[in-house]
């Protein structure tokens, strides 16, 4: 049985660096925002739910906009429960899936918010990926070219890194690409050799 390793980190605290690294080592990777947006734009039946919580605007000339999506949830903590309930079902279902296809010892599974959902029970281990909030901030900004007030509003619906810490079993601080390296692999190898032992 393939085990299922948490990836997980606030935004623009550079999971997904982290991620490619374990790619290298071997390790499949399923990044849950990525197959959302997917999920957003090509499922029928979840575009019409969230057309009916949010409205037609969410999709101009049938392209998602993500824009407009967030400028609502983040502002509204409800909103984004239930944008939340619409939508991490289906990549739950579509995780479970991909992960039965994989023959690897263990697999990884990029979430934004494990903690946040109460999902840590799912996962047999978890990496939390840190940056200082004034990097994050500035990672963002520079990414996606939104404003901080935009960036903060995420960072405010996202645990505070010190508690994410506190229920993972691995940290990986994010600064120098080298030392991030150095740090997966020892976790990598580490996670392998636990696995021998189950």
């Amino acid at each position: 049985m393939t085990k299922i390793v948490g990836l997980t980190g606030g935004i623009g605290s550079g999971k997904t660096t982290v991620a490619q690294m374990f790619k290298s080592f071997g390790v499949p990777v399923y990044n849950a925002d990525d197959e959302a947006k997917i999920l957003m734009q090509n499922s029928d039946a979840i575009k019409q739910e969230i057309i009916h919580l949010l409205g037609e605007d969410c999709y101009k000339n049938g392209q998602l906009d993500r824009s407009f999506i967030a400028s609502k949830v983040f502002a509204d903590s409800l909103l984004l429960e239930k944008i939340n309930a619409i939508v991490h079902p289906k990549v739950a279902a579509h995780f479970d899936q991909w992960c039965s296809r994989q023959n690897t010892p263990y697999v990884i599974k990029e979430v934004a918010i494990i903690f946040e959902t109460k999902s840590q029970h799912l996962f047999d281990f978890i990496i939390t990926v840190t940056a200082p909030v004034e990097t994050r901030i500035q990672r963002v900004m520079d990414r996606d070219q939104k404003s901080k007030n935009e960036v903060m509003s995420i960072i405010k619906n996202q645990l505070p890194d010190s508690e994410k810490i506190n229920l993972s079993n691995f940290v990986i601080i994010s600064n120098k690409l080298t030392e991030m390296e150095v740090k997966s692999l020892a976790i990598h190898n580490e996670i392998v050799n636990k696995l021998k032992n189950y």
